[in-house]
């Protein structure tokens, strides 16, 4: 399934209508270029999440929890980026356990965050030259009987 978003606030919404579909044991990870939107559309999906916390690229912490808000779930943000495959690093932070009561996003977490669940959701963003993204969404597991409702919202 894919969408195209002429504006960042397109992406925005995106993520809010995917953000009010999560659920604590969700794991979404974010693929895509530099630029491509990604914490753009994680800011949505906390926003449909409604938690607390300014949201932003974790790059140099690796992940930030943001308690949960009025949908009662906590978002884990993770930035994999720097961990450059090195899967100790992604262990040291216990997100498995995590996983049980949250909902974690992972930017650049395709290639090892996988692991963490059979149920996952890839959300592939790509930025065009005229500064349109593209979006694709690759269900796995359950997420496939998820995913058309994501459509409908």
């Amino acid at each position: 399934m894919t969408f195209v978003f002429p504006k960042p606030e397109d992406t925005m919404e995106f993520g809010r209508s995917l953000g009010r579909s999560l659920r604590a044991g969700d794991l979404v990870l974010l693929a895509g270029p530099l630029g491509a939107g990604k914490t753009t559309l994680t800011r949505g999906i906390a926003d449909g999440l409604g938690v607390g916390g300014r949201v932003s690229s974790p790059t140099f912490v690796l992940a930030r929890v943001h308690p949960a808000g009025a949908a009662g779930v906590p978002l884990v943000h993770v930035d994999a980026y720097r961990l450059g495959g090195d899967l100790s690093q992604l262990d040291d932070l216990d997100l498995d356990t995590d996983l049980e009561r949250s909902a974690i996003v992972v930017e650049w977490g395709e290639g090892s965050a996988e692991r963490l669940s059979s149920d996952y959701l890839v959300v592939r963003l790509d930025r065009r030259e005229d500064d349109v993204r593209e979006v694709a969404l690759e269900p796995h597991g359950t997420w496939a009987d998820r995913v058309p409702e994501l459509a409908r919202s």
